[in-house]
């Protein structure tokens, strides 16, 4: 492998921009990310968190802005199988994104039909193997997806993510709806895999709790636009902007004080009303990384 290959970013998002008729769900979004690196993208609903990573998997088409792959663009002809094999998603919910009909070990081998042609008895072993890394048997590659427990359903979307060996795993809420015991077994696979593939992680959520723990940097997006980017641990003890803070005070911690969100909010939203003199407040803290 050549020095430059080693350090190229595998993903890079500049200037992302989604628009719906009048309305703007992301603005000006970028950001870079290395082999083997965790990223966190947190906001409450609606601050465009989630549009953004369905940007990135190309379920969503920006109205302006690019995306690139290991160093290719990942929009034109020919791109889509190539940004399969290279970016999957893990959804809050993966039920829907399984076959009801199929059972699990049906449905993580469809991929290695798609991009790795070969003998039948390869693919099932390959299956098995998925499996078991996600700590999943027979029995429970045999059942529907509707058998499985909610835990154990994220385990094979984990485990069918995986089996085009992806570079990036984009993660939307992929913990959130599980049981908090769920969750640190879910967590502390996903940081198993990222030590032992390489694996990059896009983590979208809102708990920032679990984002401190999963990645290395942040972005706190509000209202589509990127407010703060940084190191995580540091964004995350000494935020520099007012929208960062009123997450942090949101989440109760002993000695809270259930009033300071209430506050923080109205402090936000004073600077979001417009004058004569100073035009919209988020503009003027606006990061350079949105």
């Amino acid at each position: 492998m050549s020095g430059g290959d080693a350090i190229r970013p595998v993903l890079t998002a500049t200037a992302l921009t989604k628009r719906f008729g009048s309305f703007t769900a992301v603005e000006d979004v970028g950001f870079t990310l290395m082999p083997g690196a965790s990223l966190g993208i947190v906001g409450e609903s609606g601050s465009g968190k989630t549009t953004t990573a369905r940007i990135l998997v190309g379920l969503e088409r920006p109205t302006s802005g690019t995306v690139v792959l290991d160093g290719e663009p990942a929009a034109g002809g020919g791109a889509r199988r190539r940004r399969a094999r290279l970016i999957q998603m893990i959804f809050q919910d993966p039920y829907g994104s399984f076959d009801p009909r199929q059972s699990v070990a049906r449905s993580v081998e469809e991929p290695l039909r798609l991009h790795f042609p070969g003998p039948a008895a390869d693919r099932h072993r390959r299956v098995a193997e998925l499996l078991d890394r996600v700590g999943l048997g027979p029995r429970e590659g045999a059942a529907l997806p509707r058998d499985l427990s909610g835990g154990q359903r994220q385990r094979a979307a984990i485990a069918r993510a995986l089996a085009v060996e992806p570079r990036v795993l984009v993660l939307d809420e992929a913990v959130a709806a599980l049981d908090v015991s769920v969750q640190a077994q879910i967590l502390a696979l996903l940081e198993e895999l990222r030590r032992d593939t390489g694996t990059a992680y896009v983590f979208v959520g809102h708990d920032l709790a679990v984002v401190r723990h999963v990645t290395d940097e942040v972005l706190v997006m509000r209202r589509g636009r990127v407010v703060e980017h940084g190191d995580t641990e540091r964004v995350l003890r000494d935020p520099h902007h007012p929208y960062t803070r009123l997450l942090l005070d949101s989440v109760p911690s002993p000695g809270w004080d259930p009033g300071r969100p209430a506050r923080d909010r109205r402090a936000l939203d004073a600077l979001d009303t417009p004058t004569p003199t100073t035009g919209h407040g988020e503009d003027q803290c606006r990061s350079s990384n949105g």
